[in-house]
């Protein structure tokens, strides 16, 4: 068996979401036989990927994205496609596809926007549509009013009809939950539909490592302690505000910490959600900073930086903030799969309050706290932090979940029947 592994980003750095799955997969493939990879780079620093990246690969050939979102929009109008997959049309990817095809006898196919790539005589093809992206649209529609509500509905009746027709052609169709699993097959469409779960690195995210460039955090008493990483770029807040007693007996502001990728929607409207609802009701009751923590915020998420709210830009070593955090919170009303940055504050031992949407997808044995309303996700918030005794032992038991439940090698291990591999 070689692999053709197609992949919409590169898989590397594995600092989101999506570039996680792809990047352990890539990994656990090249292991067992040869993979060409092709993919897209939405990031110049990301065509030229590290040789510890590209030796493990028979060959790697990287496409910069450069079709900016209003021609696909244009596009997308003009012949009656989704704006998903006229985003990601590019000859260049097609003649680099080209090349490679001859050569393998299989592919992995991630994402549904590379699907428009294979062709009707493509070897066996494995497609892992990750998360159901017309369901994705959906929910946006439900949210939006006027014309882009519109424009939420075509996308998800077209990208609908396009995941049930590559459904209908390749040899599986793999989802990163059950419950995305299930909700495909409800929608009618064909063929072989299975889930295969992200994983966790249980090594890497560990409570007890070293951390990149810590600074001191005010003096603080009891579980939860941690130091705050330095940003790699600046940091939009204001200054500290002064401490004051919690009625946790502690000597400082607790801190809520929220990860992820800040220009993406359902991210920012969490934090929004979190920032303007949520916090004021839990500082009600005890002091408490809230840190949002990822690349790329975009406008309306740095200017929720306040007194209370830091909004961290990138930063060097999420791992640092989720040390310090005392709660880390998920309050995601629109959530597709398993959500990456709840099986890393898990593995890193941290309390956590999600919503329902956010914790759906996992396997969390009650180690999770599961809220709705912004007044129950601050009580939840709030009893947490003022029994960290009770937190300590929660985040512990998550962190216990996790390792048994969500290492990578486990959860990737139906590829090998899949694809024929041996280890």
């Amino acid at each position: 068996m070689t692999l053709l592994f197609l992949a919409h980003r590169v898989p590397f750095p594995p600092d989101r979401g999506d570039k996680i799955r792809s990047f352990h997969i890539l990994q656990y493939l090249a292991k067992r036989t040869r993979v060409h990879l092709v993919a897209f780079a939405d990031d110049a620093a990301d065509v030229d990927p590290p040789t510890a990246f590209t030796d493990i690969l028979a060959s790697c050939t990287i496409v910069p994205r450069t079709k900016s979102q209003k021609r696909a929009a244009v596009e997308a109008l003009a012949t009656g496609r989704p704006v998903s997959l006229t985003a990601f049309a590019h000859p260049a990817m097609q003649a680099a596809i080209d090349r490679v095809m001859p050569n393998v006898s299989g592919v992995y196919c991630f994402s549904g926007q590379m699907a428009q790539y294979l062709p009707v005589d493509a070897p066996p093809v494995v497609m892992d549509f990750v998360d159901v992206d017309s369901a994705k649209f959906s929910g946006f529609a439900e949210d939006s009013r006027g014309p882009m509500r519109w424009i939420m509905q075509r996308e998800a009746r077209l990208l609908g009809a396009f995941e049930r027709e590559v459904a209908g052609r390749v040899s599986a169709s793999l989802f990163v939950s059950t419950a995305e699993a299930a909700m495909f097959r409800g929608g009618g469409a064909p063929g072989r539909v299975l889930a295969v779960e992200n994983g966790i690195d249980s090594v890497e995210f560990d409570p007890g490592a070293q951390f990149a460039n810590p600074a001191p955090l005010p003096e603080r008493e009891g579980p939860g302690v941690g130091r705050f990483p330095q940003a790699s770029t600046p940091v939009a807040q204001a200054s500290q505000p002064t401490p004051s007693p919690s009625l946790s007996g502690r000597g400082a502001e607790a801190l809520i910490v929220f990860t992820g990728q800040m220009d993406y929607r359902p991210n920012i409207d969490a934090v929004t959600l979190f920032a303007r609802d949520i916090l004021p009701l839990v500082r009600q009751h005890t002091p408490a900073r809230f840190a949002i923590v990822g690349r790329a915020p975009t406008p309306a998420v740095h200017a929720l930086a306040s007194n209370h709210v830091t909004v961290t830009g990138e930063v060097d070593d999420v791992r640092g903030w989720l040390a310090a955090a005392d709660v880390c919170v998920a309050p995601l009303k629109l959530a597709r799969g398993i959500q990456n940055k709840v099986l890393e504050a898990m593995a890193m031992a941290r309390p956590i309050v999600a919503s329902t949407a956010a914790a759906e997808g996992i396997d969390h044995a009650g180690t999770i706290r599961v809220a709705e309303t912004a007044r129950d996700f601050a009580d939840q918030v709030v009893a947490l932090l003022n029994a960290p005794e009770t937190a300590a032992t929660l985040g512990t038991a998550a962190r216990a979940q996790v390792i048994r439940r969500y290492g990578w090698d486990a959860r990737l291990a139906p590829l090998d029947a899949l694809l024929d591999l041996k280890a």
